[in-house]
């Protein structure tokens, strides 16, 4: 199992990396509340590292949409995994959440 975390990738995209479950979404979700919050441009959220994903990889992605929502900052999802992509299937959030279709 690896360590999850996010990072920044530059100017306008963070990496979501790891393992996304109860253990590491606390962390993860206040990491990525403050990279958000110090971004100032629209950002894409690179999802292609996230090794394994429960329903808290969904959560965080709901959380984060909320955060740059908030602070006015447009928010993309690219590379989603397959697991989220079934989990976020069955729950009826396809619609709502801001998937590049190119690299869904």
């Amino acid at each position: 199992m690896s360590e999850a975390r996010i990072e920044r990738r530059g100017e306008g995209e963070l990496r979501l990396i790891g393992v996304l479950d109860y253990r590491s979404g606390p962390a993860l979700r206040e990491a990525g509340r403050a990279l958000i919050a110090g971004s100032r441009a629209p950002l894409t959220l690179d999802c292609s590292a996230v090794e394994r994903s429960s329903s808290v990889g969904l959560s965080l992605l709901l959380a984060f949409m909320r955060d740059a929502k908030a602070a006015g900052i447009d928010l993309r999802v690219s590379a989603l995994p397959g697991d989220m992509h079934k989990i976020a299937k069955v729950s009826g959030l396809l619609d709502i959440l801001p998937l590049e279709a190119s690299r869904v």
